[in-house]
């Protein structure tokens, strides 16, 4: 995990801990000794930091733009590779940037989809809907709950109505935010300031954006004092915690409002409110509350959302994609459009299923300098003489090689990697002696059948002259073209008479790399 992920997530986990054991009565549950073991053995890293953990196994982490210390991780193991992104978004907003990953073009991503058909509208235009709404209801004298998580979120909304209240000389109208847990929260975002975005950093040294001057903290004695208030309060979908005792407090009020900035998961109060037509919820078994407030959804979530996976799946170029952490439907929509338009294999499991995905195997090849320089040295030549030798440009200039035939020996060893090597190199490696075979072919002409060697030459003088490394020689018999050499043998057959024309015999020299 990143650096601040190591920070925060010991606080989270111990928050967690509390509301199982301490409120619900949870008792086969993890201690606080067990969170502090656990983050022993956690390894942090930095973004685009390359962690062997073996020979075969690397670990790259990208910034994903969710919270403060989200990562997607590109994980390789042999020639196999996956992306797994976790939560990200590709939209910066007030203080995180963007995800971002290279073209590493793994054997599988596997990202989220939680608005896998949703396309949000204008960030502009949500902020300043938002900040519209807000003052209407406490200029009235209402109250506004905005349900939150500690991370992400809650920073996001209190650095944008805290530049709002300081523009509209609102300080007299108090914002709150619950104690506890975003405290903590954002003193992680002003100790990990290099995590944010440029805006943030480059005003850091004038003032630290998370010192916020109109938002401070919230005692549950003050759920019931007089006039307009802004509560951020925690967890951010009503289903238990600080937020949801202040709903109940201020939902029978028409004044009240409760703004749902993100997801909820169906079957929280938060889904409840968002999908019902009621005006009664239901809390839980035994009890239901008449909600007579505003209730308001204005996505600020930070997933990404249709456009924003399609952009990643196109930045990364995966051969295969799995989609999790999503609503079936909406999965099995998107799965389509990917295989539609991008043309690539795609995947939506339901959770505790096993899938096979083939993947193409590779294997790693180590290549000897000298071979790759005497076979580009042989090709370049042969390119330049298939130019013309007359052109002095082709001499001067070298063009690029994008493809060359490499012709070496292949060695596998014991406990090393298989190497393509120049001859001459893999016989020191295995100790071996080198050897040159020559191989001849003899073919009689019988007597009368009219040859000339010196035809042949010709001929072939005018076809291969412009070759610069056929070599040609001049003589009556011979003609060499490389290291094939054909002559002509011209001897008395003893069983012939003396009267009979002397036999003629052909004969074809060639080394072996020539035998094609």
């Amino acid at each position: 995990m990143t650096h601040p992920t190591k920070a925060i997530c010991p606080i989270l986990l111990e928050d967690f801990r509390k509301i199982a054991v301490e409120r619900k009565g949870e008792s086969n549950f993890f201690t606080s000794q067990m969170i502090k073991a656990c983050m022993k053995k956690v390894r942090p890293m930095n973004l685009h930091e390359t962690l062997h953990v073996t020979d075969e196994i690397e670990i790259k982490a990208y910034y994903a733009g969710h919270v403060l210390g989200a990562a997607m991780f590109y994980v390789k193991v042999g020639s196999e590779s996956v992306v797994y992104t976790g939560d990200y978004n590709m939209t910066p907003d007030r203080h995180l940037g963007s995800a971002w990953i290279d073209k590493v073009r793994p054997d599988l991503l596997i990202t989220e989809s939680t608005y896998a058909t949703t396309i949000r509208d204008s960030k502009r235009c949500r902020e300043r809907d938002f900040l519209k709404r807000v003052h209407d209801c406490v200029e009235k004298g209402g109250k506004v709950l905005i349900p939150v998580f500690a991370l992400g979120r809650a920073q996001e909304l209190c650095i944008l109505i805290e530049s709002y209240w300081e523009q509209m000389n609102l300080g007299h109208i108090p914002v709150y935010f619950s104690a506890g847990l975003v405290e903590k929260a954002n003193l992680y975002y002003k100790l990990f300031i290099n995590w944010t975005n440029q805006k943030i950093k480059r005003t850091f040294v004038k003032r630290n954006m998370f010192d916020f001057k109109h938002i401070k903290p919230f005692e549950r004695s003050m759920m019931d004092l007089p006039g307009g208030m802004v509560l951020f309060a925690t967890p951010g979908m009503l289903h238990a915690g600080m937020s949801l005792d202040v709903f109940k407090r201020w939902a029978p009020d028409e004044n009240n409002m409760v703004i749902i900035p993100g997801y909820c998961v169906v079957g929280t109060v938060g889904n409840k409110l968002l999908t019902g037509r009621q005006q009664t919820v239901e809390i839980d078994k035994r009890t239901t509350l008449e909600v007579r407030c505003q209730v308001k959804n204005l996505s600020f979530s930070a997933h990404a959302d249709a456009k924003g996976i399609m952009q990643l799946i196109k930045m990364c170029e995966p051969r295969n994609v799995l989609l999790v952490h999503g609503e079936k439907g909406k999965m099995a929509f998107l799965k389509q459009r990917i295989i539609r338009e991008i043309g690539i294999p795609c995947y939506d499991p339901p959770n505790g299923a096993t899938v096979c995905i083939p993947t193409p195997m590779q294997v790693p090849v180590d290549l000897s300098v000298k071979l790759v320089k005497r076979q580009l040295a042989a090709y370049c030549a042969q390119e330049e003489a298939i130019l013309g030798d007359s052109s002095q440009m082709v001499k001067r200039i070298r063009f690029p090689v994008e493809h060359a035939p490499v012709r070496g020996v292949l060695v596998f060893q014991e406990n090393s990697h298989i190497k393509l090597l120049d001859p001459s190199e893999a016989a020191a490696e295995l100790g071996k002696t080198s050897h040159k075979l020559k191989f001849v072919s003899r073919k009689r002409i019988a007597p009368g059948v009219d040859i000339n060697i010196r035809k042949i030459f010709e001929e072939l003088h005018l076809l291969l002259s412009p070759l610069e490394e056929v070599r040609l020689r001049d003589e009556d018999d011979h003609v060499t073209v490389r290291s094939v050499d054909i002559s002509l043998d011209v001897s008395s057959s003893s069983s012939s008479s003396s009267s009979s024309p002397p036999a003629r015999v052909v004969v074809v020299r060639w080394n072996y790399e020539d035998e094609e």
